[in-house]
């Protein structure tokens, strides 16, 4: 049997024995590829669909046939294993398709390879002629293998200049800059990797470069590390990335200051533990929290920097998490902070480890994911749907900013930082399963049993979560303290940022001593 390969990085490619194959056939290529990339059988009605949308059926799987036909003519063998209703690749065809390689090279951490296999993004180039499923079809995926090519490269940057091999790390680090050239902790990277391997004019090169991209598409300076690494001193640095393996899994976390409390932020749904220094507000209520303990911030697994999964992190998993990165940090005296979608994680955490937990603090929260009769104050399953949905469809752009942030939205320098922390942080494929998991949570059993002080903030007008469901989330925990904030940001750091820092300093202040 002919053992075939199939390029889908960059315009698709086929050879056989190492041979190229020209198969002048739009719609073939993306047969194979689609067929290739299902690892099983698929209807013919959902391949005639895909590939002749606007044919009658019988048209369609007429002119698949021929199709068929002519590829196994093109390729000098049967390929296709077929019955009535569908067809695959067949199992006894030697197949074997870059993209996987690399997913399965990502999959065992070994990123060089992975970075290596990864020559042009997927299907780069090519579309057949008026398919519109299937463009949409190749975008998702497209955009799921290139932000595992981000993850790749950062944490190749990371292991690199740990190694002390500043120049690999620098060429690892210009791919960065070209997937995100917006992005200032990308090109930090770079430059720092270049200033590292003593080639100075080169980083001179790429941050007057950046300075001038940002001025232009942005309107804005550089922040105040992206010039301070030109000087002879260097300034206030991000704190360094470490990992902890936990089920399996390398979750990237980090800490900041000192002091006898411990802080956890957890901000939600997408995270980035590098990324969120980025943005000058985002910073400025971290480095607030520094002032009070000392702060620990992780990815959790699927999302940032962690390690890429096939499911979704479920509430019980993330609480597992917290607990690996908790302990890797050594720990003791922790005030959780759970915004939005992480609330019932720490709140799962809080009722399994309450000798940990001083504190609870949760913004913007709701204990339930989806509306019920007995609870109104999130949106129904059918439009949850929708809106995740829409939020997927545009993933990759600054989606949802108008919603989670009012305030930032018209700021271009925060609408180009969200929209590079979305591709930083998942894929559409990922962050899909990650809302199914939360649009189907439940924690209301658990508030009842939460023994420590316990803080809920809600801004009036969030748009994201209604206030109601702050209220609700208060109501079920005995003592707990409900704050009701002016303002319509559902980001904590966006708007007015003081009474928010002024009431978790309060309630922190306010914590027994042990």
């Amino acid at each position: 049997m002919t053992a075939f390969s199939l390029g889908t990085f960059g315009f698709p490619e086929v050879h056989a024995d190492g041979r190229p194959i020209k198969l002048a056939l739009r719609k073939g290529l993306a047969l194979l590829v689609y067929l290739a990339e299902a690892k099983g059988a698929v209807a013919r009605d959902v391949l005639a669909t895909l590939l002749w949308p606007e044919a009658e059926r019988e048209t369609g799987l007429a002119r698949l046939r021929r199709l068929l036909h002519r590829i196994e003519l093109t390729l000098g063998q049967q390929v296709f294993e077929t019955d009535r209703t569908s067809l695959r690749w067949s199992p006894a065809a030697a197949l074997q398709v870059d993209a996987h390689l690399f997913e399965s090279a990502c999959d065992r951490g070994n990123f060089d390879e992975a970075s290596q296999i990864y020559r042009g993004d997927f299907l780069a180039g090519f579309s057949p002629e008026d398919c519109p499923e299937f463009d949409d079809w190749a975008f998702f995926r497209r955009e799921a293998l290139r932000g595992r090519l981000m993850h790749a490269l950062e944490r190749l940057v990371q292991d690199k200049t740990a190694a002390g091999d500043y120049f690999s790390a620098a060429t690892h680090a210009t791919r960065l800059a070209e997937l995100d050239p917006l992005s200032e902790v990308y090109g930090r990277h770079l430059i720092r990797s270049l200033l590292l391997a003593g080639d100075r004019s080169a980083a001179e090169r790429h941050h007057a470069a950046l300075t001038r991209r940002l001025r232009d598409e942005l309107g804005v300076t550089p922040e105040a590390e992206t010039a301070a690494l030109m000087s002879p001193v260097a300034a206030h640095s991000v704190p360094a990335t470490r990992y902890v393996k936990g089920a399996g899994v390398h979750l990237a976390y980090q800490t900041y200051g000192s002091g006898p409390l411990d802080i956890l932020v957890m901000p939600g749904f997408v995270s980035h533990v590098e990324r969120a220094w980025e943005h000058p507000a985002s910073r400025t209520f971290l480095a607030s929290l520094t002032k009070l303990g000392r702060l620990i911030v992780f990815d959790r697994r699927g999302i940032g920097l962690s390690d890429r999964v096939g499911s979704a992190p479920d509430i019980d998993v993330t609480a597992e998490d917290i607990g690996t990165v908790l302990r890797a940090a050594d720990a003791r005296r922790v005030v959780l902070f759970g915004a939005s979608e992480c609330g019932p994680a720490c709140i799962k955490f809080a009722v399994d480890e309450p000798r940990l937990v001083a504190g609870l603090i949760l913004f913007g929260a709701l204990a339930k994911g989806c509306w019920s009769q007995d609870y109104l104050h999130a949106l129904r399953a059918s439009q949850y749907d929708a809106w995740s949905k829409h939020l997927i469809a545009q993933w990759g752009g600054p989606v949802g900013i108008e919603t989670f942030a009012p305030s930032l939205a018209g700021d271009p320098q925060a609408r180009a930082w969200w929209a590079g922390l979305l591709r930083a942080a998942s894929s559409p494929g990922g962050i899909s399963a990650v809302l199914e998991a939360f649009r189907d949570a439940d924690v209301r059993q658990l508030l009842p049993q939460i023994a420590m002080p316990t803080l809920v903030l809600h801004r009036r007008d969030d748009k994201a979560v209604r206030i109601a469901a702050g209220r609700d989330v208060a109501s079920r925990i005995k003592g707990a303290q409900f704050v009701e904030l002016d303002g319509n940001d559902h980001w904590f750091f966006a708007g007015d940022q003081r009474p928010v820092l002024d009431a978790i300093r309060g309630f922190t202040e306010g914590l027994p001593r042990r």
